[in-house]
């Protein structure tokens, strides 16, 4: 029995427009700084033309790097609310895959901006198991107090009473053809850009660790500290981190050069230090596990893996050959990719825009002992 779960950052699935753009310059769309807007009446209108024509070509693209993942199980993050994904399911993915998904979970959980993690399944696997849903349950009321994870590392703007989880923990029982699963859906804190020139990863990483330590903790509480690696869960999400990353030397014009850099301090660590769970990402190539491109220009640029599908150390084990599989095809143009890698990509993909995603979904078949 195989069962094939996929996590994807689907990138601001929202059902509402933001007109703060008008009186704040850092949220307004560059397209209409070109343009000289007299009026907020006028900017709010042409926002809105610009949302709507971007997202339906955006939704579309969305929809086929969905679609390739040949999910039975899809994570989602940044889902607006229900009726975001019930009108993208429906409007957009029934088109590409037809009535598959037709069990939907969603917490509102702790987002300012309103993003939320959801869970889209199908009622039974490619190969006919039936996947049963025996509980869901959100972990987005934790606090740093509750788990005595507070420290003043986490910033002054932090306090012991505050929310660990800047999204959500989605925890969700299920049963596969009769074999229990237990899934967690997270979107961790953002690598925010430093102050002053910071290191904005470096400034934030205290706050992921806490939401790493709060899901550790979580599992192990709920089957026991000596038994929880040896259960069937799997964790997946955008984790917004890395313990690895490919620097991206050159430009288009003159060429690049990929040099990866390893064993890098990172939160995800609490995962991986002694064997409690495995990034089976790393099984494939170094240069070959990338899920996002950043840049701010030729002179920072990198490749790295921020998605991730960790598996307990026995479902590792079960599943000693399991690679995961990326889908880059919705990637836009400005990516460099390393050599060999290059695929082909989606019809009206941009340079920069439109794209199905900033992100790569993520995809792994698995068996479940």
């Amino acid at each position: 029995m195989t069962l094939r779960i996929a996590s994807f950052n689907i990138e601001n699935l929202v059902t509402r427009f933001d007109f703060t753009g008008f009186r704040n310059q850092l949220r307004s769309d560059r397209v209409l700084k070109l343009f000289e807007i007299r009026s907020e009446a006028d900017y709010q209108r042409l926002e809105a033309a610009r949302v709507v024509a971007a997202t339906d070509d955006t939704r579309q693209l969305s929809a086929l790097a969905i679609a390739d993942t040949d999910a039975d199980i899809l994570c989602l993050q940044e889902v607006d609310n229900m009726e975001a994904l019930k009108a993208f399911e429906y409007g957009y993915l029934f088109r590409m895959v037809g009535a598959g998904y037709r069990q939907k979970y969603l917490v509102e959980g702790n987002d300012s901006r309103g993003i939320d993690v959801a869970v889209l399944m199908r009622e039974e696997t490619r190969h006919g198991e039936r996947i049963e849903v025996q509980d869901v349950k959100s972990h987005a009321a934790l606090t740093y107090h509750d788990l005595n994870l507070y420290t003043p590392s986490l910033g002054p703007n932090i306090q012991p009473q505050d929310r660990i989880f800047k999204r959500d923990c989605l925890e969700l029982d299920l049963l596969v053809g009769g074999r229990p699963l237990t899934l967690y859906v997270v979107h961790f804190k953002s690598m925010t850009n430093g102050r002053e020139g910071g290191d904005g990863r470096a400034s934030t990483m205290p706050v992921r660790e806490a939401e790493v330590r709060a899901v550790r903790h979580i599992i192990e509480n709920r089957f026991g500290r000596e038994h929880a690696r040896d259960r069937n869960f799997v964790i997946c999400g955008d984790m917004n981190d890395y313990q690895e990353r490919i620097d991206v030397i050159g430009d288009r014009r003159q060429g690049y050069e990929f040099v990866p850099r390893d064993a890098l301090p990172s939160a995800l660590d609490v995962f991986s230090q002694d064997g409690f769970a495995e990034n089976v990402m790393r099984r494939r190539d170094v240069l070959d596990r990338w899920t996002l491109y950043h840049a701010r220009g030729p002179e920072e640029q990198h490749l790295c893996q921020l998605d991730y599908i960790w598996l307990s150390a026995g479902l590792a084990l079960s599943n000693p050959t399991a690679v995961p599989e990326i889908i880059r095809n919705g990637q836009p143009f400005r990516t460099p990719f390393p050599p060999g890698q290059e695929v082909e990509r989606y019809p009206r993909i941009g340079w920069d825009r439109p794209k199905a995603s900033d992100h790569c979904p993520v995809a792994l078949s698995l068996h479940l002992p």
